[in-house]
């Protein structure tokens, strides 16, 4: 077996308490104070489906999960002090910290290995639950031990047990790093004490001490961004594109802001196949249809970039095709409008009607905006639009999700017969045929083959990249870009070298 280990920094192996004192994570200026978009709520769990940025970052430091993100997207420790895989890759075995839950009761391994569980059993409605396909057991192997066993290998395993949605919450409690206490419509994080220290007293002492605090707010992305802007509020997380255009209004410098260069999934699934959208031609001319330099230029940020290939092509580690182009990438605008309309044409011709097209987008100005560029793109195939509420019934519904891990079959599998997606059962069969397959130079062939199918049955029109974004005042030293779009509160000041 091969232990691996973070290359974390010295400090970073000390309790909680000592890390965020000794380590002059936080200075001398007070709690730091950070205002998130969307709720935030003590009781939120991963169990009732996605989290808000305010509840993640909150669930991300009063429960970590087995393992973390640094403030640079790579994995650290987190409730699990160390781990091993076996070579096969099939095993990973977790060693727990001392640790206790909030009610004081030690955490033991087969509390965690239960959570975890209903995770991912069949009636939660967990976001990452269909992304542990491999798995077969979780279970505590002593007190202190936990192993994850796997039906295949999964390379990509710790990135998606760091996610904030995999935080260990037990009946309610977290244990830690830090502890949440409600002050009025902010929730106050302080460290947990040492549970090891051999003086109690001072232990608890330095993690009530204010400096080794976060003051975190959740608002909405005015109320953030005007926090910001009056100083009440050190940095702002949470942005995505429906909530850009706030930003572009509130006059904050650009050099305060900072976007994540995330690989993931943003564009508009097809949820239905009838009518005209009962074809993979016709629904492939409404992707071809879309100018994407434009769309993304309209919200005036030259870091965000355009897509039009069905998975993202930033990673590649597990030595799997290049992400599959349409036939059309090529082409430019006007030929592929050319193309598009020549298709839509012969549709009418046969004396068939197009009902205006349903489109779910957020209702905000981002995603009014997204949705007035997409209709005048339907509109130049003659074809109506009409914007609906994201919870409505629809033609077309927006994703916008940040890839987990480096799995080049995450993007796959997240349009195949998913409840909000069309369902081709020759790609899906594909998907998990490579799914079981442990032979990595066969596993990437099929990769190819199902991506080749899905591209041609076309359920998704990508339009970019996700748009991720924060904002940091010159105190956030450790808020930078990375490619989780993670920002883990304790580490937004950068330790001293």
């Amino acid at each position: 077996m091969r232990l691996l280990r973070p290359a974390a920094a010295v400090c970073l192996t000390a309790s909680a308490a000592l890390v965020l004192a000794s380590c002059g994570l936080f200075g001398s200026r007070g709690p730091v104070r950070v205002a998130a978009i969307g709720a935030l709520s003590t009781g939120a769990t991963p169990l009732n489906g996605e989290l808000s940025a305010g509840n993640a970052a909150l669930l991300d430091l009063s429960a970590q999960g087995l393992v973390s993100f640094d403030g640079e997207g790579q994995i650290d420790t987190g409730l699990a002090e160390r781990w091993t895989v076996t070579a096969d890759g099939r095993s990973y075995v977790f060693r727990i910290r001392e640790a206790k839950w909030a009610s004081g009761r030690k955490v033991n391994a087969e509390d965690v290995a239960a959570v975890l569980r209903a995770y991912l059993a069949p009636a939660s409605q967990h976001v990452l639950k269909s992304n542990f396909p491999e798995i077969q057991t979780i279970k505590a192997m002593t007190d202190s031990v936990i192993e994850i066993r796997l039906s295949v290998p999964q390379p990509n395993m710790l990135e998606l047990l760091a996610q904030p949605s995999m935080a260990v919450v037990y009946k309610g409690m977290g244990w830690g790093p830090m502890r949440a206490k409600r002050i009025g419509r902010a929730v106050l994080l302080s460290p947990v004490p040492d549970p090891l220290a051999e003086d109690a007293a001072a232990a608890e002492a330095a993690a009530n001490d204010p400096s080794a605090s976060i003051e975190l707010t959740g608002t909405t992305p005015q109320g953030a961004l005007a926090r910001f802007k009056n100083g009440y509020a050190d940095g702002v997380v949470g942005g995505r594109f429906s909530t850009l255009p706030y930003f572009i209004s509130s006059n904050i410098g650009r050099s305060r802001l900072v976007v994540d260069p995330a690989p993931g999934l943003f564009g508009l699934a097809f949820t239905r196949a009838e009518g005209f959208l009962a074809t993979d031609a016709n629904r492939d001319a409404l992707s071809r249809a879309i100018r994407r330099q434009r769309l993304i230029d309209a919200f005036g940020l030259t870091e965000w970039q355009p897509q039009t290939a069905l998975r993202p092509s930033v990673y590649r580690r597990d030595g799997g095709p290049e992400p599959l182009l349409p036939a059309w990438a090529d082409f430019d605008d006007e030929s592929r409008l050319v193309q598009a309309k020549r298709v839509v044409d012969a549709y009418r011709a046969s004396g068939r009607e197009i009902a205006p097209l349903r489109i779910a987008v957020p209702s905000t100005p981002g995603g009014r905006i997204l949705f007035a560029y997409v209709a005048a793109d339907f509109a130049r195939l003659g074809i109506g639009s009409r914007r609906v509420t994201m919870a409505s019934a629809a033609d077309l519904r927006l994703i916008d999700e940040v890839a987990p891990n480096d799995d080049a079959l995450w993007a796959l599998r997240r349009l195949s017969c998913q409840r909000d997606t069309l369902c081709n059962r020759e790609a899906q069969e594909l998907i998990d045929a490579t799914t079981i397959n442990i032979d990595a130079g066969q596993r990437a062939h099929q990769v190819g083959e199902a991506e080749t199918v899905l591209a041609r049955y076309t359920p998704f029109i990508p339009l970019a990249y996700p748009l991720r974004w924060s904002v940091a005042s010159q105190r956030l030293t450790g808020l930078r870009p990375n490619v989780r779009a993670t920002h883990p509160l304790n580490r937004l000041i950068a330790l001293p070298n």
